[in-house]
C-alpha cells in the first residue's frame, strides 16, 4: 500500500514540473515576442541629438597688418642747380622749423642775378630819362613850341619805361626767390629721416645728383608726434568703423608693448581686387618710439549684432529651397525651417534669421528624415559632438605629450 502511494506521488510531481515548466517556457516567449515589439517600435522611430542656437559674441577680433606712417612726411627736392657747399643736418637729427638743412653754391645763378640787377639799373635811367623828356615838352605846351602830337607821343614814351622799370623789377624778385632756394631749410619741426647729399654734390632741380639719372630728393623731414596707421580692412567690417573704434597695435622692435590706435577715417571706396577698404587711425607718439615705415600687426576689435545666433555647422541642411535646418516640434516631429546665414565659421555658421534661441535643432540630422516624421531625442555620447575650441585644445595636448613624453616610472 505504502509502495503505491509513494508512486502516485511521484506521479504527481512529475505532472506539476511538466505544467510550471510549460508555463514557464510560455511565459519567456511572451516576453521575448513583447521585448521584440517593442524593440521594433523603438528602432522605427529614429533617434535624433538636438542642439540650440547660441548668441553670437558681443564683439569679433580680427588681425591685420597694417603700415605706420608720419604724421607728415615731406621729402626736400632741390630748386636750383649749383654745388653742395656744406650739409648740416645728418640721419635722425631733430630739427625746428626754417633750421638750415644744406647750403647750395650756384654760380651761374649768381651771375644771372647780377645781370637782372644791372638790367634793372638801366631801365630806371632810361624811364628817369623819359621823365625829364616829358617834362620839358609840357613846358613847351603854353607856347606852341611843339604839338600836342610830340606831346602825347612824350607822355607815351614815359609810361613805357616806367613799365620795362616794373618788368625788369619782377625780374630782379623772381631771381631774388631762387636765391633763397640756395639754403635749404627745415618745412617743420621733425627728424631727418634720410640725406642723399654730400659736400661737392652737383644738384639740379629735375632732381638729379652727381652722376645718379633717378630723381632724388635732398633730404625727408618727418614730423612724428603724432603717427597715422594704415590697414586694409575687409569690406564686411566696414560698417564698424566709428568714431570711437580703437585698435591694439604692436610693432615688431617692440614686441611686448601695446600702442592703442584711434579710428580717423575711411576710404569710401572698396578696392575690387582685394575687397578690402583703406582705412586710416592714429597713434600718440609722444616719447618718439614709433618710426614712419614700421610694419604692424593691429588687432580690430569690433561689436557685433546683438540680434545674431550660431548654430553647428553641422545642423544645415541644404535643399533646392534654400538653406534650412531640422527642427524637433512639441510632440517630437521633425519641421523644416528656411534659415538665412550671414557667415560661415569653422564650426559655427550666424544665423539672422529663421531660428530662436528655444528652438530645439537636430544636430547632425539624417538625409532619411523626412517632414512630420516621429523622432526620439537622446543625449550624445561624451565626445560625440566637440566644438572646433575643444578639438584644438586637445589636438595642442597630445602635441605637447608627444613632444614632452612623461617620464617612465
Amino acid at each position: 500500500m505504502s509502495k503505491t502511494l509513494r508512486g502516485n506521488h511521484a506521479v504527481i510531481l512529475t505532472v506539476l514540473a511538466c505544467a510550471l515548466y510549460v508555463g514557464y517556457q510560455f511565459y519567456e516567449r511572451r516576453q521575448d515576442a513583447e521585448a521584440l515589439r517593442e524593440q521594433t517600435l523603438e528602432a522605427a522611430i529614429p533617434n535624433v541629438a538636438i542642439a540650440y542656437a547660441m548668441p553670437a559674441p558681443p564683439s569679433e577680433t580680427i588681425t591685420l597688418p597694417g603700415t605706420i606712417d608720419a604724421w607728415y612726411q615731406a621729402p626736400i627736392y632741390a630748386q636750383v642747380s649749383g654745388y653742395v657747399k656744406m650739409w648740416y643736418k645728418d640721419y635722425g637729427a631733430w630739427v625746428k622749423k626754417g633750421d638750415v638743412l644744406a647750403e647750395i653754391m650756384a654760380p651761374s645763378l649768381d651771375a644771372q642775378f647780377a645781370q637782372a640787377k644791372a638790367d634793372l639799373e638801366s631801365q630806371r635811367a632810361k624811364y628817369n630819362l623819359a621823365l625829364v623828356s616829358v617834362r620839358r615838352w609840357v613846358a613847351l605846351r603854353k607856347s606852341h613850341a611843339v604839338s600836342e602830337q610830340s606831346i602825347s607821343v612824350q607822355e607815351a614814351n614815359a609810361k613805357s619805361e616806367e613799365a620795362q622799370v616794373n618788368a625788369a623789377q619782377h625780374n630782379v624778385n623772381n631771381f631774388l626767390a631762387k636765391m633763397r632756394f640756395k639754403t635749404i631749410v627745415a618745412p617743420y619741426d621733425g627728424v631727418i629721416t634720410d640725406r642723399n647729399i654730400n659736400v661737392g654734390d652737383y644738384i639740379n632741380k629735375e632732381g638729379n645728383i652727381s652722376d645718379r639719372n633717378g630723381v632724388t630728393n635732398l633730404f625727408s623731414v618727418a614730423d612724428i608726434h603724432m603717427m597715422r596707421l594704415f590697414i586694409s580692412v575687409p569690406g564686411t567690417f566696414v560698417r564698424f568703423l566709428k568714431p570711437d573704434v580703437t585698435a591694439d597695435v604692436i610693432v615688431p622692435q617692440f614686441p611686448d608693448r601695446h600702442y592703442t590706435a584711434k579710428f580717423l577715417t575711411v576710404a569710401n571706396g572698396i578696392d575690387p581686387n582685394t575687397r578690402t577698404v583703406v582705412t586710416e587711425f592714429t597713434i600718440d607718439n609722444k616719447d618718439k618710439s614709433l618710426w614712419p615705415g614700421s610694419y604692424a600687426t593691429v588687432r580690430l576689435t569690433v561689436p557685433l549684432d546683438s540680434s545674431v545666433l550660431t548654430i553647428p555647422s553641422s545642423a544645415m541642411v541644404f535643399e533646392e529651397e534654400g538653406t534650412q535646418v531640422a527642427t524637433v516640434t512639441a510632440d517630437n516631429r521633425i519641421h523644416f525651417q528656411h534659415i538665412t546665414v550671414s557667415k560661415i565659421l569653422d564650426a559655427t555658421v550666424e544665423v539672422t534669421e529663421g531660428v530662436s534661441k528655444t528652438d530645439r535643432i537636430v544636430n547632425n540630422p539624417s538625409a532619411a528624415l523626412l517632414e512630420g516624421d516621429e523622432v526620439h531625442i537622446v543625449t550624445p555620447a561624451p565626445g560625440y559632438h566637440v566644438s572646433a575650441e575643444e578639438e584644438a585644445e586637445t589636438a595642442e595636448a597630445k602635441e605637447h605629450s608627444s613632444i614632452n613624453p612623461s617620464p617612465s616610472k
